[in-house]
């Protein structure tokens, strides 16, 4: 059983390291499912967890760390008292701390039975992007109230949850200004999305493009997953009122928030993440999950993949996963055990 740790945060290059283990699994308790990892993906949560923020002191965990929250797998046991779930079934689990391994336990209604005509790799990733969506949806609808529709921004376009949102914005006829970081994202982004315009942060006149795609009007809400030092910036073109909707940290950097006129222009700084969704009811989340599913069915072309390693590969999967202007995510995957009736991992 390989399983892929950490003791401290740092760099993932020195701190991660690929543990081999001889015993066998664990088994699942009551209500438990033990589940084989096939595919699970490098999400930049996952190396928050590892690298830690910014200003913050180095967390120091008490135990070994397994990262990685989300990915699919197929039913290897079942516990006492799950009777929906089989084994050999395949499922895609989340949430589920420490998926950067070849087992892991987890609750039975934390896994999500895939349906046949979605590939392995879709399903390793059509719950925590998806659900992270509907969080985002769900707070732009807060944000702008009776205000109507807009216009918003997005930073961070081309990435994989920036792409879901403008897939919904087209789908509900938002009018969404696109922001990435240099030329060759925003071709990607126009050749995908052309009805949506975008702007490119290596533009010295990128705020003066964003007001002119408005109209000239003051933006309602960011969707801001980069922070650092481009908070500034995109506070400078909210209307008084308007919401910065933050949901990641993908930039370098930070932003003291007393620097920024809150009180004097009223606005909103809102944090979004997935995390949340695990507080919503069992009937919502049952509804949040069909809308994942239905995206995995009918458009996988959203649920792009960067590259795939092996999970023995994976310094080099998170080198891939960090570097600028990747398209998709990192998948990191295991061999299927000989004579699996499941098809390969694709």
């Amino acid at each position: 059983m390989r399983t892929v740790v950490h003791t401290r945060q740092g760099d993932p290059a020195e701190v991660l390291r690929l543990r081999e283990d001889p015993d066998p699994p664990p088994r699942p308790g009551a209500g438990q499912i033990l589940v084989r990892l096939l595919v699970r993906p490098v999400h930049p949560g996952d190396l928050v967890g590892v690298e830690g923020l910014p200003g913050l002191a180095e967390q120091r965990p008490t135990e070994v760390r397994t990262p990685g929250v989300e990915g699919m797998g197929v039913v290897e046991s079942v516990g006492p008292d799950v009777p929906a779930l089989r084994p050999g079934q395949r499922v895609a689990v989340f949430p589920a701390p420490g998926t950067w391994a070849d087992f892991v336990v987890v609750a039975a209604d934390r896994a999500v039975p895939v349906p046949d005509g979605v590939s392995d790799e879709t399903a390793a990733l059509m719950l925590v992007n998806p659900l992270t969506l509907v969080m985002l949806y769900r707070a732009l609808d807060n944000a702008l109230g009776e205000q109507g529709k807009g216009p918003v921004l997005q930073t961070a376009a081309g990435s994989s949850i920036g792409r879901l949102v403008s897939a919904a914005a087209v789908r509900h006829g938002l009018p969404l200004v696109n922001l990435v970081r240099n030329a060759s994202g925003a071709r990607r982004m126009r050749e995908s999305y052309p009805t949506l315009p975008v702007v490119t942060t290596s533009d010295g006149d990128w705020r003066e493009q964003v007001r002119h795609h408005t109209g000239g009007r003051p933006l309602q809400v960011v969707l801001d997953c980069v922070g650092g030092p481009l908070t500034q910036d995109l506070v400078t073109l909210l209307a008084d009122g308007g919401t910065l909707v933050t949901y990641g940290r993908l930039g370098s950097g930070t932003t003291v928030l007393e620097e920024l006129p809150l009180v004097q222009r009223g606005l909103t700084v809102r944090g979004v993440t997935v995390w949340h969704w695990t507080h919503r009811t069992p009937q919502e989340r049952a509804q949040d999950v069909a809308f994942a599913l239905d995206l995995a069915q009918n458009t996988p072309e959203l649920f792009e993949v960067a590259a795939r390693y092996d999970l023995a590969d994976v310094n080099a999967a998170v080198e891939h996963a960090r570097r600028p202007g990747k398209s998709g995510t990192v998948l990191l995957t295991s061999p299927r055990p000989t004579g699996a009736a499941q098809e390969d991992v694709r």
